[in-house]
């Protein structure tokens, strides 16, 4: 079954999407920035080339939060094009403020569910890099189903990177970590490059982040993952 038909049929979620507290500049950032870094979800596929007016290197980052470490990566690496994904409305109206003000014109937006976003609207192989940051990790037993890294999902992001192309995740719950480390075993599109187990002070060719900075404060271990996509 493809990756669309079984997104089609999905009915449990991996987010709850929370209304937020809004401050009057995210919802500024919203009407007025929104043209400049913003993508509408739609069910057609994307020009990317056309919507960053170049053709070049391109990173996603699903469920970006507050957009800390989209913007410093964008900053960084002017070379590189970096989308990111995010259903939060506050998340993305602070991203866009950001973006704004270090002038980051590598940047661009979509509010969403992830895998409604990846299925319809990312072109097949278009992807130099996925990061997966942090994801929810629904942690009570009965919401494991809920946990976006799943058989499925995994070969929906394996249809957007590109052969060579690098997934990123990194987690600080163990159980999850643990799930995550099942999962690759038995799959085929992608090959461990380097895992690493840190306190916080070791990223994988990452910023730190800040849920990454809660977990450690918790006394969390950190699991960074890095996968290469089998050509």
């Amino acid at each position: 079954m493809s990756a669309h038909k079984q997104e089609s049929r999905r009915t449990v979620r991996s987010f709850v999407k929370r209304a937020g507290r809004m401050t009057a500049a995210q919802e500024r950032a919203l009407r007025e920035l929104w043209p400049e870094f913003g993508i509408t979800f739609s069910e057609e596929l994307l020009d990317l080339d056309s919507i960053f007016r170049r053709s070049a290197s391109r990173v996603l980052e699903i469920g970006f939060g507050n957009g800390e470490t989209l913007i410093e990566q964008a900053s960084a690496n002017p070379a590189t094009d970096y989308l990111g994904i995010e259903v939060h409305e506050p998340g993305v109206g602070h991203c866009m403020l950001h973006a704004a003000t270090a002038e980051i014109s590598n940047l661009r937006l979509i509010r969403g569910d992830a895998i409604d976003v990846m299925t319809h609207q990312i072109p097949d192989a278009s992807l130099h890099r996925v990061n997966l940051y942090f994801p929810d990790p629904w942690p009570k037993k009965r919401h494991h189903k809920r946990r976006i890294l799943q058989p499925a999902f995994l070969a929906l992001v394996a249809e957007k990177i590109e052969a060579a192309g690098a997934f990123h995740i990194s987690t600080d719950w163990e159980n999850y970590a643990e799930q995550i480390d099942a999962l690759m075993e038995p799959q085929t599109l992608f090959k461990l490059s380097e895992k690493r187990v840190h306190g916080g002070d070791d990223p994988l060719d990452r910023p730190t982040t800040k849920f990454e900075r809660r977990g450690r404060e918790l006394g969390h271990k950190i699991w960074d993952w890095r996968l290469i996509r089998i050509s």
